[in-house]
């Protein structure tokens, strides 16, 4: 046997032995998995609409931004889940006007916050290879010219974002 087949024979080999591990790599998903399963999200909030709209844009925008193809849970070699601990609606910018009793405020800015704990795991080993149990986005609207929805839209896609980076 020459041994350049030799070196390729034992590179082999060696992979094989060592089995399948998974990482996290800048810009290239997970190495070694091919195929991602995303759970719905328990949901802790009153907002039940919550759990249809972040498993909607994960399964869009999730497996490609890993480069990973979708699958269902019982064949993935990744699995997201998590679960929405938190849906607030503030108004971070307004101005106050005139005094008096019955003075009243004029919203400027609102802001959707979203807490959600997330875990993405290795089905084969089954082991954890990412988890935060407190990732926060934000998402602001004006209020005389934007909506709620669009300010939602926008703290589920920073959410994603998280996830991926």
């Amino acid at each position: 046997m020459n041994r350049s087949l030799r070196l390729v024979l034992s590179s082999i080999a060696c992979a094989a032995l060592s089995g399948c591990l998974y990482s996290f790599q800048a810009g290239t998903g997970l190495t070694g998995a091919e195929t991602i399963a995303i759970v719905p999200f328990e949901n802790a909030t009153a907002r039940l609409e919550l759990t249809q709209e972040i498993q909607d844009v994960m399964l869009r925008n999730l497996p490609r931004s890993l480069g990973l193809r979708p699958a269902g849970e019982e064949v993935a070699d990744v699995m997201v889940r998590g679960e929405i601990r938190s849906y607030d609606l503030s108004a971070p910018s307004y101005r106050p006007s005139g005094g008096g009793a019955d003075a009243t405020a004029e919203v400027l800015q609102r802001e959707v916050s979203l807490t959600v704990s997330v875990q993405i795991l290795d089905m084969r080993e089954r082991l954890i290879l990412w988890e935060s149990t407190s990732l926060r986005a934000v998402g602001q609207f004006l209020e005389a010219s934007e909506t709620e929805d669009q300010a939602k839209e926008q703290a589920i896609q920073i959410l994603i974002q998280e996830i991926v980076d």
